[in-house]
């Protein structure tokens, strides 16, 4: 009995330390959330979280539809977020801008194809299956049932664009 007595009131504590009322940064009263109602992060966000500090300059986020096919490529990772595409996208979105090392360049399905060798030097080597095979791709796949809605993030670097890059190849001559 007495050894329940000290774990007694840690539990009492505890829970009213959760059930008081707190100052928000403007002074203003606002109740505690009890730790029953804090919402959870999903699981992909959380695999997205752990992938972001290492992805960088060519590496690649795809927001796809469900009947998007899962690629064999060793470089690419898929989620299976188990989520509305557009709540997803949103998600991905704010976490990519709020990271200052990376920058995206956002393709849609019809642009991608239309985007040629011919047109784009290099196009051809953008497509997953090649990039897959030297950078990490992280594909999220949502529960969107309409073609060609996947959204693809190539990204770049945050803190040094193509005309810093340009002007250094310049002075390098």
């Amino acid at each position: 009995m007495r050894a329940m007595i000290p774990v007694l009131g840690l539990v009492i504590l505890v829970a009213t330390f959760t059930s008081c009322e707190r100052e928000d940064e403007a002074g203003e009263e606002e109740t505690a959330v009890p730790v029953a109602q804090t919402v959870k992060t999903p699981a992909w966000a959380d695999a997205l979280g752990a992938y972001l500090p290492a992805l960088g300059h060519r590496n690649w986020i795809v927001v796809a539809d469900s009947a998007f096919p899962l690629q064999i490529s060793p470089g690419i990772e898929t989620i299976v977020s188990n989520e509305d595409h557009f709540t997803v996208l949103d998600k991905v979105l704010k976490v990519v801008d709020g990271a200052k090392h990376i920058r995206p360049k956002i393709w849609l399905d019809k642009e991608l194809s239309f985007v040629t060798e011919a047109l784009a030097p290099g196009a051809d080597d953008a497509r997953l299956g090649q990039v897959g095979k030297t950078f990490k791709i992280v594909m999220i796949k949502t529960t969107l049932a309409v073609p060609y809605t996947s959204v693809f993030l190539e990204l770049d670097c945050g803190y040094w664009g193509p005309e810093a890059e340009a002007k250094m190849r310049e002075k390098m001559k």
